[in-house]
């Protein structure tokens, strides 16, 4: 055991132990050399763990203590002396500090770095501290200000092009250069874009409303009313606005109502129709297609040469092909109405039809499943026939993966798109199934039993059994967001999908509005964010749209019993 005497405080260890042969020989401290170690060993050849030899290297240890307690005392006050001194000649500490700062100025950046790291050393916590918050600010950079001065202003776009509305918004409050360079690159232009490639409801309010035409295009080639940033910065919250106000008015049933009556000539009743923003197309009973402006809802063309009623069709930028009662399906130019091809193949009427990517699937009442090859509008092929239902085939849909059929068996089939194999059956209705639709893994579908079933097509479970319709639920669409269904007892019913697909979800909250207004039966119905176009037997066309319903709420104050009813507006045109 080594012990460096840094003082005076020594002790006599024979006021311990007298008796030197057994014990610990020990001389006083005050008289050994400072400069030498002290070694202490035991006289004896025999066991050191008696209590006279623990007992003295305690007080060693308390010596030694004492020792650094004093060193530490003595520094302290040195320290406290040269503070003193200092104070008293501040000039002279200002004269050595600056020698020092030129000597520092001399050396290298490497030198520097390590004499300053050498000085850190030799202080202590507190003073890393003010250090610290010293130097925080210094290694801040504002590289939204700086890159901008370096040509790198593209940069800086780029980085805040990732920044939502909210972000941007506080971008803008940092500083005035900050605001400046969001509105010199055009940030909330450039964010509007982004909504419109990226989402479908802001794309279609962009058309609706207009304001698409400011978009997509070169500063210089737009108007000056709509040419600086403040423009489109004022545009974002009108457009959160109107979105918020169309979800609004699905949930209340706030809409204004557009309405075709047909006219039939013979028998009335609107089986099937499509839409998109120019015209709606109908078949009717009256075997006769109707093409209507969607603007001023006058009819523009009628296609005749079925000899049955048109139960189904479909349409895309060139063609429309329609399938009847008369067991045929037809090819037609969208464009003026000519009849380039008819498909004969089923015997009995053709129920529904879907086709895409150069494939056509149609269905009969002849309890069939046709799939067939389309190369051009005059070359379509059959490729194989799908037979396994016990009852007429109602409807049809599929994609890449998957075709997937109903019936009035009670079952929903499921097939291999390439190889049109059987892969599975779904059951779960009580009735026939009149309607579905399908797509990524959820099939949802409509049935004479009055209720609404939602599927995983992968596993064949029921997710979910929607129940509200007193009659045969004859027609049903999904999105993202909404179920929308048609019924033989004249009402559309609005759901919300997210809860159906939630187990967690209150059954009496899934039907978030019963539109009521049809007369008669609802055949056929389709829906956008913005509306649904539905029809009936009672042969007419209805347009409720959800986007321009005009505000008279505060007109439910006068309505007595008829508070409870959505506010509609009415257009009426009879052709």
């Amino acid at each position: 055991m080594n012990i460096q005497n840094d003082s005076d405080v020594a002790f006599d260890c024979r006021s311990i132990n007298s008796d030197d042969e057994e014990g610990v020989n020990i001389m006083p401290i005050s008289a050994m050399n400072t400069d030498m170690p002290v070694s202490i060993e035991p006289l004896s050849t025999g066991s050191t763990n008696t209590p006279i030899y623990d007992a003295t290297k305690k007080r060693i240890a308390e010596e030694r203590h004492r020792a650094d307690l004093a060193a530490n005392v003595s520094s302290i006050n040195s320290r406290h002396a040269s503070s003193k001194l200092s104070l008293t000649d501040s000039k002279e500490l200002e004269r050595q500090q600056e020698q020092c700062m030129k000597l520092f100025d001399h050396w290298s950046e490497e030198s520097q770095v390590e004499f300053v790291t050498s000085l850190l050393k030799h202080m202590c916590h507190h003073q890393h501290g003010q250090v610290n918050q010293f130097l925080k600010p210094m290694l801040q950079r504002d590289f939204i200000t700086a890159l901008p001065a370096h040509g790198l202003f593209h940069v800086v776009e780029k980085i805040l092009g990732y920044l939502d509305a909210k972000s941007l918004c506080a971008a803008e409050m940092v500083c005035k250069q900050w605001q400046r360079t969001v509105s010199e690159g055009m940030l909330w232009k450039k964010l509007i874009e982004h909504m419109v490639r990226t989402d479908e409801m802001w794309r279609g309010l962009a058309e609706r409303k207009g304001w698409v035409e400011s978009l997509f295009k070169p500063t210089s080639m737009m108007s000056s009313a709509c040419h600086d940033d403040k423009y489109y910065r004022d545009l974002y919250p009108s457009i959160i606005a109107d979105i918020e106000r169309i979800d609004t008015n699905w949930k209340t049933g706030k809409h204004k109502l557009e309405k075709i009556v047909c006219r039939s000539e013979t028998s009335k009743g609107v089986y099937c129709l499509q839409y998109d923003d120019k015209k709606i197309i109908s078949g009717l009973r009256d075997n006769s297609i109707k093409m209507w402006n969607r603007k001023t809802l006058e009819c523009e063309h009628t296609l005749t040469g079925h000899t049955g009623s048109v139960l189904c069709l479909q349409y895309d930028d060139n063609i429309i092909i329609s399938g009847s009662s008369d067991s045929t399906v037809r090819v037609w130019s969208v464009h003026d109405g000519t009849l380039l091809n008819t498909l004969i193949h089923h015997c009995e009427a053709v129920l529904h039809l879907r086709f895409e990517n150069g494939i056509m699937v149609t269905c009969s009442k002849d309890r069939s499943i046709a799939v067939w090859d389309m190369l051009s509008p005059t070359d379509i092929n059959l490729r194989r026939v799908l037979v396994g239902h016990r009852a007429a085939v109602n409807v049809v849909d599929f994609d890449d993966k998957y075709i997937v059929s109903a019936s009035g068996d009670r079952t929903i089939k499921v097939w291999d798109t390439s190889s049109c194999e059987f892969k599975r059956t779904l059951n779960g209705h009580k009735r026939g199934i009149a309607c579905l639709q399908y797509h990524g893994n959820l099939v949802v579908s409509g049935s004479s039993d009055n209720t609404i079933r939602l599927w995983d097509i992968e596993f064949g479970t029921c997710l979910r059994v929607l129940e509200g319709h007193e009659e045969l639920v004859r027609c049903i669409r999904f999105d993202n967001k909404r179920i929308v269904s048609g019924a033989y007892d004249g009402k559309i019913k609005v759901w919300d999908l997210k809860a159906a697909l939630d187990a967690r979800s209150p059954t009496g909250t899934l039907c978030l509005r019963t539109l009521v207004e049809h007369s008669g039966r609802v055949f056929r119905l389709q829906f956008d964010q913005f509306q649904i176009v539905s029809s009936s037997h009672d042969d007419t066309i209805l347009i409720w749209d959800f986007l321009d319903a005009e505000n008279s709420f505060e007109e439910e104050g006068a309505a007595g019993s008829n508070k409870h009813q959505p506010n509609r507006t009415y257009t009426y045109v009879t052709r």
